[in-house]
């Protein structure tokens, strides 16, 4: 396994550079849903166990959470857990068959939204907090650990709609017909993410990343007015007790090209974007003022094995290098070969960083 970059550099002192902007020998990799059904690891476990059960007992997340930096060597390694978790604990039975995950009586009035509870990550979601410092303890303190939540209106849009289906047609009329509901539903999605994250880096969390997977659903305008208020909110509640030098935080908005100006006020120190954002524009928009995450397109991974390392070359050439974590553009697709995912984490990991001609020739 690619263990350091020099005598004394450790992943996470990598990851951890790449997110500050500082000088790398080269991009740290990692790869969202990087724990999951393309790996027969996983499935192994999975046959025996509810996905529930694994993401609440913290051995079996730890297990599954460690199985792709075993197998593909990558540079981090995110907590085996799901976004719903914090609706449920705020008081939305969840359920989580095969057809994927339901949230029994969805929010539709405001009635619904007070119903919503504040609750202590450090009891009622301890298991996540228990999985990690399981993680840590196994990896050990030369690897980052990542915590995630969603990010305030992506959870909202599984709080109104009450199943992950691909439609969000009643969280998006709701923002036009009851915009003062939806404020109020941000803003305690926000104060609950808030502690919840609070607590994954109390438990050891290096890295914290927010998932705002229907973030592109969103006007330019709507995202200014509603969801950008309830990130900054989060990840601000974040520095203020990491520091500068602390946590680095990272948000990932999927579909989001037409967001970049917003997405840069949000307070991250890392954005990342799906494969419908040019690397080079993003990198030349943000400048210095951010690091990338990302971005080859998932489907690239079913393909050639030389398509592969070419996209993640490429990727790298992008943004020179240099503040920059190697990713996919989402998560990872289940038939996706092992072989592949491995051949994209060695490919970025031992991609020149390329110099600042080199860069511009490629823009």
């Amino acid at each position: 396994m690619f263990q350091t970059t020099r005598a004394g550099v450790t992943r996470k002192e990598l990851f951890l550079r790449a997110c500050r902007f500082e000088p790398v020998e080269r991009v740290p990799v990692w790869i969202m849903r990087q724990a999951g059904r393309y790996l027969p690891e996983y499935q192994a476990v999975r046959a025996r166990h509810s996905f529930l059960e694994i993401c609440k007992t913290p051995e079996l997340a730890a297990e599954v959470s460690l199985q792709p930096f075993r197998v593909l060597g990558v540079d981090a390694i995110i907590v085996f857990s799901d976004i719903l978790i914090v609706a449920e604990a705020m008081g939305m039975p969840l359920d989580v068959p095969d057809s994927g995950p339901v949230l029994s009586s969805p929010v539709r009035d405001l009635e619904a939204v007070r119903r919503l509870r504040n609750f202590d990550p450090e009891t009622e979601t301890k298991f996540v907090g228990d999985a990690i410092r399981a993680i840590c303890y196994e990896a050990g303190p030369e690897v980052p650990v990542i915590g995630f939540a969603a990010a305030p209106w992506t959870l909202a849009c599984y709080m109104i709609e009450g199943r992950t289906r691909g439609d969000i047609s009643h969280a998006k009329e709701m923002l036009r017909t009851q915009p003062a509901l939806v404020r109020e539903l941000l803003e305690r999605i926000a104060r609950a993410t808030a502690t919840y994250l609070q607590m994954q880096i109390a438990a050891g969390a290096a890295v914290v990343q927010l998932f705002d997977t229907w973030a592109g659903e969103l006007t330019e305008r709507e995202y200014k007015e509603f969801e950008l208020p309830a990130t900054q909110s989060v990840l601000d509640s974040l520095a203020r007790i990491s520091g500068s030098q602390g946590v680095p935080r990272i948000l990932f908005a999927k579909g989001s090209a037409h967001l970049l100006e917003s997405l840069g006020k949000s307070g991250a120190d890392v954005i990342s974007v799906d494969w419908r954002t040019d690397l080079a524009d993003a990198r030349r928009k943000f400048g210095r003022r951010v690091a990338l995450q990302g971005n080859v397109d998932p489907t690239i991974l079913l393909g050639a094995e030389t398509d592969i390392r070419e996209a993640a070359r490429a990727a790298v050439q992008k943004t020179g290098g240099l503040g920059h974590i190697l990713n996919l553009g989402h998560g990872i697709l289940p038939t996706t070969p092992v072989a592949n995912a491995k051949a994209f984490v060695e490919a970025g990991q031992t991609a020149p960083i390329p110099t600042p001609a080199q860069t511009s020739s490629a823009d």
